[in-house]
């Protein structure tokens, strides 16, 4: 072999072992410092040990209680944790390819909080870390690529009412919190209601339809999203895929979610629940 080709050769080569040492260590990072977000958080936590009782659903809309009944949740524990891993499909724009992504979360529930952290795999050995946080009212999108380069650090009010309707929508992993103070309930017809949450001086809004099992079926809200670099209220709607019973509460565990754009409707997201764990205030 010519010298300058065995030349040639080395240098891709020490450049390619570079590349995946410099992708190990921000991840490694990057789940370093998420951790002690995660760990902050559930620091933060208030275990409420109360028994879900029949009366405790008396005060809600009936397709509520009937999904809350429905949910298995009646004597059993509130929810104050809660710990998941998801994995699923992901696209920025209509225009744009699927990306896998694989995903742990993290909940609190009464003074409400969450942490995602997620690997979103964009290309061949080419990752894209995403960490959406919701707590003390506030939330913030951090989006890394190789876990080291910050193309996104969002904050503001506009995420502050995003992550806190993700709050409301994805408690449909947590039916518990139906129950808190924070979440007034509206009854619409005998199969949706509305959720308003308020906290932290935010209000967000979610309307919540069921099936004739009295499964969550869908959710729809209108919730802050950036298009062509501006922000702007838009229709945020998730339906469901699949129902199964993870930890002793049956939960939706397949789904997607669509913004319903004048452009059309863009589904930007499919998940998966693969695993899920109730009160255990521990990162993975």
């Amino acid at each position: 072999m010519p010298k300058i080709v065995m030349i040639v050769v080395g240098i891709i080569l020490f450049l390619l072992v570079a590349f995946i040492a410099v992708s190990f260590l921000g991840n490694y990072l990057f789940n370093q410092k998420a951790e002690k977000e995660i760990n902050a958080l559930f620091a933060k936590r208030v275990d409420n040990k109360a028994i879900v009782k029949q009366e405790d659903l008396d005060r809600l809309p009936i397709p509520v209680q009937k999904w809350l009944e429905n949910s298995q949740v009646v004597g059993q524990e509130r929810v104050s944790t809660v710990r998941l891993k998801q994995s699923g499909m992901m696209r920025t724009e209509p225009e744009k390819s699927w990306m896998p992504f694989k995903a742990q979360q993290y909940f609190v529930t009464e003074e409400p909080g969450f942490i995602w952290n997620a690997k979103i795999n964009a290309a061949p050995m080419f990752h894209i870390a995403g960490r959406d946080k919701y707590d003390d009212g506030h939330g913030n999108m951090l989006i890394k690529i190789l876990s080291l380069i910050t193309i996104g650090d969002a904050t503001g009010k506009e995420m502050d009412q995003g992550t806190m309707l993700r709050y409301l929508a994805e408690m449909m992993w947590y039916p518990t919190v139906a129950l808190n103070d924070y979440i007034k309930w509206e009854e619409i017809d005998e199969r949706s209601a509305q959720a308003n949450m308020n906290y932290m001086g935010v209000t967000a809004s979610a309307i919540f339809k069921f099936d004739g099992n009295g499964d969550v079926s869908s959710f729809s809200a209108q919730r802050y999203g950036e298009f062509d670099g501006q922000y702007s209220l838009e229709t945020w709607s998730g339906s469901v895929g699949e129902i199964k019973v993870m930890d002793g509460i049956r939960i939706p565990t397949k789904g997607v979610v669509t913004w319903e754009l004048e452009a059309g409707d863009f589904t930007w997201l499919e998940w998966e629940i693969s695993e899920i764990e109730y009160n255990n205030p521990k990162v993975y």
